[in-house]
């Protein structure tokens, strides 16, 4: 696997800081958020400048990843998709991370279904163009509360919607498989999941949910749960595939994604 780290945790670092962190960790990939959270490089922004302080840090400019809904009964983000496409071709980075959506998945029926089909066949069929390869996260609704989280299914949580979401778009479309958000909807085995999905899965993302007393979730650094990660690595093998650290909480998000790296080293 070819180690990095993932953008969600950086939302409110710089950038130049999320490239500093990302070489001091001796890692070589740092996903991109693009117009999705405070920090991202906004729709529009200056693609060269971003490439150039990549290369500068040694770092590789390989996957991106943005914020958008198609479960939500309207098309209001694919023109966002479609621009945020653009500026992956302009920095030639290969893999763009997106979602199908957040609704929960009893409600993604009938004309919503069929609206987040159509949404990501058609930023499938732009991409195509662009040589960007869409990868949608494997990643269920959350309810936020004052102690954690809960997450609760979507389409691409459920197996068997997930199964058949891959059928229906276009094969340029890949997969972030993420562990730990299908762990966090109460899918006990990812690696079944993961084996099911495998010829489609682009990259991975590694984090881990610590159990609270109250039933709710706090993100947390690879090993604070029980899921078992040594049968998930186990399944993905020697795969020569990006895996990206994700550690979300804001506060300390060096040291949390040293503590995932560090754990996962120790038990590969």
């Amino acid at each position: 696997m070819i180690f990095g780290n993932a953008a969600w945790g950086f939302r409110e670092l710089p950038l130049e800081e999320q490239l500093a962190i990302t070489k001091r960790m001796g890692l070589s990939v740092l996903e991109l958020g693009i117009a999705n959270a405070p920090k991202d490089l906004p729709l529009g922004g200056d693609t060269a400048a971003v490439k150039a302080l990549y290369e500068a840090y040694g770092i590789s400019l390989v996957c991106a990843a943005t914020g958008n809904d198609f479960t939500n009964g309207n098309r209001d983000d694919v023109c966002k998709i479609k621009t945020v496409i653009d500026m992956c071709a302009d920095m030639g980075i290969t893999y763009l991370r997106i979602f199908a959506g957040f609704s929960p998945v009893d409600e993604v029926v009938g004309e919503d279904w069929d609206n987040m089909i159509s949404c990501l066949t058609e930023v499938a069929e732009y991409a195509k163009d662009k040589r960007v390869i869409p990868v949608v996260e494997t990643h269920g609704g959350v309810n936020a509360y004052e102690d954690g989280v809960e997450h609760f299914h979507t389409v691409t949580t459920n197996p068997e919607t997930l199964q058949k979401l891959l059928a229906l778009i276009p094969e340029n479309v890949g997969i972030n498989y993420d562990p730990a958000n299908l762990y966090a909807v109460g899918i006990t085995r990812p690696d079944e999941v993961y084996q099911a999905i495998k010829d489609r899965v682009c990259y991975i993302h590694m984090k881990d949910f610590a159990p609270l007393p109250s039933g709710h979730l706090k993100p947390d650094a690879c090993g604070t749960s029980n899921m078992d990660w040594k049968e998930i690595l186990s399944g993905i093998g020697e795969r020569d595939i990006i895996a990206l650290f994700e550690y979300e909480n804001t506060e300390d998000v060096e040291d949390g994604c040293r503590a995932s790296m560090e754990f996962i080293q120790n038990i590969r």
